[in-house]
């Protein structure tokens, strides 16, 4: 090798080293603004979330007298318990589902839609379905039917229980954690040092930046994982993954309840499991047992079932499992209430695999798989992510600039990267900014408070 050609080795190599520095110069000043900004939002998040995942015991024990039954014996019939609630809450709700008890000693709940009710809302009576005395009369929420305490959680913790506008405060956290986490991540193993353990016990500011980095590393897929599966609830990010979805065919599979032609003629229709109840009219609160014996014969298997009536002439009963706790037990079929044959289905174990990941990875989420293990992971995260939250502003706050320095900027850090780097800078930033528009528009505020700072700090 001759010597220019060894020079100009080591100037490209000085050069690749410089890149190097200044890319990680700049992950790290993105790393500091992201989280200095959009930190009170995660905190809060995580906070919120924690809590909601630790409730469901708490939420059994307040609201015991109205999941309990009390009285032994035969159950009545589905549709003597639907009466019994219907007497009580008079003529004008209307009745929309019934989830029969799942096992002896708890109550039938009864739902009615009514107006003035929240999206997901209904109200549940609570019938013993031995005695028929209602045990309680409450207004639940969603898919898992949670009761008042865990719903107000639900609503702090993805809008701050302020209706639309709340939500962007949700979706902005989810949209910054997963870059957040990735960036700590890779500033962790930049600057690791072998003797970065005795180093810290000699420099708090070190020793809260090692904790800081080790906490975040040890969680970074967990805390992804929360970040991906929040954002399948955001507005904006949401229906971006929706529409994705839909373009790949990962969409979660659905029953049909809009009827075909009418059913075949059969002598025996009416002498089995699958005839209508005897002088029940097709669609009524009569046919109710006779609609849950014949989806137990299709297949329907767990205790924790909700019916839901035909609407509309010409749709069909609506028979699902939502014990989501396990994660096959989410299986649904349509009846036709001519004949309560089966019309449509949606079993769990036909699903794409993808809408299977996304159904576990929500119910993870939340969780409510496999039942209080998850729940303390979920917990455990949430803490652990408070606390990597606080060491954050506590880094920031020791080695904060002093008053009258010029501070270290976004766009300066963005300047040195040289054109190729700024160009994929910008392109990155950009196809963010439209698969998470809450991201984008908080980066450029980002930006904007950047310029700001550097302007007053030059003219100070």
């Amino acid at each position: 090798m001759t010597a220019h050609a060894d020079i100009q080795t080591r100037a490209d190599a000085g050069r690749a080293f410089a890149l190097s520095s200044e890319f990680k110069v700049f992950i790290g000043r993105l790393h500091f603004y992201a989280g200095l900004f959009v930190g009170p939002f995660i905190l809060v998040a995580a906070l919120t979330g924690t809590l909601y995942v630790l409730t469901p015991q708490i939420e059994n024990l307040i609201y015991r007298e109205q999941l309990s039954a009390t009285t032994a014996g035969e159950p009545a019939s589905l549709a003597a318990q639907t009466e019994a609630a219907r007497k009580h809450i008079g003529a004008g709700p209307r009745f929309f589902a019934i989830r029969p008890a799942p096992r002896a000693g708890e109550t039938t709940r009864v739902m009615f839609a009514q107006p003035g009710l929240g999206d997901s809302e209904s109200r549940a009576i609570f019938v013993d379905p031995v005695s028929l005395a209602i045990k309680g009369d409450l207004i639940i929420y969603g898919t898992s039917g949670i009761l008042p305490f865990r719903t107000t959680l639900d609503y702090l913790h993805r809008n701050l229980l302020l209706g639309e506008f709340g939500r962007h405060y949700s979706e902005l956290a989810a949209s910054w954690l997963w870059a957040v986490v990735l960036g700590g991540v890779a500033m962790w193993f930049w600057r690791r040092h072998p003797k970065a353990a005795e180093r810290a016990r000699a420099n708090p500011a070190l020793r809260d930046r090692r904790w800081h980095g080790l906490i975040g590393l040890t969680l970074s897929l967990g805390l992804v994982f929360l970040s991906i599966t929040g954002l399948t609830w955001s507005n904006y990010a949401g229906d971006r993954i929706d529409a994705l979805r839909a373009k790949l065919g990962w969409v979660t599979p659905s029953v049909s309840l809009k009827l075909g032609a009418a059913p075949a003629a059969d002598e025996h229709a009416h002498h089995g499991d699958h005839g209508p109840a005897v002088g029940a009219a097709p669609g009524s609160v009569g046919q109710l047992d006779a609609a849950l014996a014949a989806a137990k014969a299709a297949g329907i298997e767990s205790p924790h079932v909700e019916m839901r009536p035909p609407r509309a002439e010409g749709q069909a009963w609506l028979v699902r499992e939502y014990d989501r706790s396990w994660p096959t037990q989410v299986d649904t079929v349509a009846l036709d209430p001519r004949d309560l044959s089966v019309v449509s289905r949606a079993d769990f174990e036909t699903f794409p695999l993808i809408a299977k990941l996304i159904r576990w990875g929500i119910d993870t989420h939340m969780g409510i798989l496999f039942g209080w293990p998850n729940q303390l992971l979920m917990a455990g995260l949430g803490i652990a992510l408070m606390v990597t939250t606080v060491l954050g502003y506590r880094i920031w706050w020791r080695q904060r600039p002093a008053p009258g320095s010029l501070p270290r900027t976004l766009v300066q850090a963005w300047l040195r990267l040289g054109w190729t780097g700024r160009a994929i800078a910008v392109l990155v930033a950009a196809g963010l900014g439209w698969a998470l528009p809450l991201a984008g528009v908080s980066l450029a505020l980002f930006v904007l408070v950047d310029i700001t700072r550097w302007r007053i700090a030059r003219t100070a």
